[in-house]
């Protein structure tokens, strides 16, 4: 019988988020090699090792951003010209590489060609912006149109990658991430008459961590020190911008800058908890809201798309400006007085078809 013949390219990951997306990949894939034939390009196949894959191996290609481009246009397309008929290409990191198949597809999870910072941004860290700026023009656009289908994980990123490439509705999947289901207990909430805010992202300066700051500050000015605590996971001297939070509010009493956590860790914070805040001004999907969402405690968020479609089917949360340290801080107060009338349920967002829940009918789709 002859296979079907898929190729997954994703010579960039080697970390985080997407290298679980490429680990969850080839795992499905693996438990489909009686039919198909899988081929996986990457950095290192040590990372995502699994039974009945094959793999080509280019560590050279994550060296510098002119060695992915030759990778992604030339390194692959003569590569795709020596495989046999090639049935379906999916690209899992972004970029749309110039190969030859019969179907092309890409899976897109990187939001900063929507990002929209502000002056002090670019002064804390100008490479967000020329990330961003990389993102938008050598990244998503190049060859984007020539896949049969682009894959996101949600619907405000499928309305915006048409609205910025004039891609077609129907050539956009949404995958929305798949959630681990954790049967683990949950704690009571924190007892203690001192509120815990939790904010958990990393130092950089889309994460809008100064808002949460001047906010505690000044909620600190107005009802004194000792009422309530906000947990932020840095510690002040990862980079510019963690040195910069830690100058201007390193002094603040109720804000804890508690460094970098594990997954215990994170654990015990979500626990320990009262409320979680997440002033993000650009996510494709906020994973710690949909983490502490199980929780069923009130959230502060952003009042972004992201923001509202990992909120939905959540029954206590409050949205406000990320621009606004006033309005956060009259919502921190709220938690603190447990006034939660302001806190509302957020409706679930449908996205438009095509949609895949799984990889099964992600794969599905793509080959149809």
């Amino acid at each position: 019988m002859n296979k079907q013949l898929i190729v997954i390219s994703a010579v960039n990951i080697n970390t985080g988020g997407t290298l679980e997306i490429l680990n969850n990949c080839l795992e499905y894939l693996s438990t489909q090699v009686d039919h198909l034939r899988v081929i996986a390009i990457v950095h290192d196949k040590k990372l995502a090792l699994y039974e009945g894959i094959e793999y080509i191996e280019i560590p050279w290609a994550k060296k510098t951003w002119m060695h992915r481009i030759w990778c992604e246009h030339i390194t692959l397309k003569k590569l795709s010209k020596r495989l046999p008929s090639i049935d379906l290409w999916l690209s899992l990191h972004d970029t749309t590489p110039n190969v030859v198949a019969n179907k092309r597809a890409v899976y897109c999870h990187n939001p900063f060609p929507f990002y929209k910072g502000s002056i002090r941004d670019l002064c804390l860290n100008y490479k967000i912006f020329f990330f961003a700026w990389l993102s938008k023009n050598f990244i998503y656009r190049p060859n984007i149109k020539k896949n049969d289908f682009v894959v996101v994980q949600t619907q405000w990123f499928k309305d915006a990658f048409e609205k910025l490439f004039g891609l077609s509705s129907e050539r956009i999947i949404v995958f929305p991430p798949m959630m681990p289901i954790r049967n683990d207990e949950i704690r009571p909430a924190n007892n203690s008459r001192t509120t815990t805010f939790f904010y958990p992202a990393a130092p950089n300066v889309h994460k809008n961590f100064e808002l949460l700051c001047q906010a505690s500050k000044l909620l600190e000015e107005q009802i004194g020190k000792g009422r309530f605590q906000t947990i932020l996971t840095l510690r002040g001297d990862e980079n510019s911008y963690a040195k910069y939070l830690y100058s201007r509010w390193g002094e603040v009493s109720s804000i804890s800058f508690a460094g970098y956590q594990n997954q215990t860790q994170m654990r015990e914070l979500y626990d320990k908890a009262d409320a979680l805040v997440f002033p993000s001004k650009v996510e494709t999907w906020g994973l710690p809201i949909t983490e502490f969402g199980r929780y069923g405690r009130p959230i502060l968020l952003a009042d972004l798309p992201y923001a509202h479609e990992t909120a939905g089917g959540l029954l206590q949360t409050a949205y406000f400006s990320p621009h606004d340290t006033n309005e956060l801080a009259n919502l921190m107060k709220k938690v603190i007085e447990e006034a939660y009338g302001s806190f509302m349920p957020t409706p679930i967002t449908s996205p438009t078809p095509p949609i895949a829940n799984t990889w099964a009918k992600l794969f599905d789709e793509l080959l149809q």
